[in-house]
């Protein structure tokens, strides 16, 4: 049985998680997925990485297709649309933990194509669980 990507479930489930430890929560995005509304002067190597805490943004809209919202840069009002699966990770601010998602095959569901592939979940940004906090939170996909 095909089932539809668990993304968008997982996205709501992350931003819900850390916006409840009072945490801000951050969305990496691929800039050029079709669809995305971004200020492209803000783009950095395709990517651009989001604050969606409930305190930058207004009339926020988080579904199973997109991320929308509206937020300011640099004092200017911004319209923001994001289709889910531009939607490359989400973390924490604070201390990095959330998760970063597989590029999917196949982002239509199809019978006979295979499903979406597994993500993966994100660790602080410190190796080996020695403790050194001094180091800056960063995503890295954890194999």
């Amino acid at each position: 049985m095909n089932m539809t990507s668990n993304r968008p479930y997982l996205i709501r489930a992350f931003y819900d998680w850390i916006v409840d430890n009072q945490c801000t929560p951050y969305m990496v995005v691929d800039a050029y997925f079709p669809g995305v509304e971004v200020p492209q002067e803000h783009v950095n190597d395709g990517q651009i990485v989001l604050n969606v805490a409930p305190r930058a943004v207004v009339t926020f809209v988080m579904n199973n297709e997109e991320v929308a919202f509206s937020t300011r840069f640099g004092g200017v009002p911004t319209s923001i649309r994001l289709p889910i699966q531009a939607i490359t990770g989400i973390y924490a601010r604070e201390n990095g933990q959330g998760m970063v998602f597989q590029p999917e095959k196949n982002t239509d569901p199809d019978p006979q194509g295979p499903g979406p592939t597994k993500p993966v979940a994100v660790k602080e940004g410190v190796t080996g669980g020695t403790g050194d906090k001094t180091r800056k939170p960063s995503l890295r996909v954890v194999k």
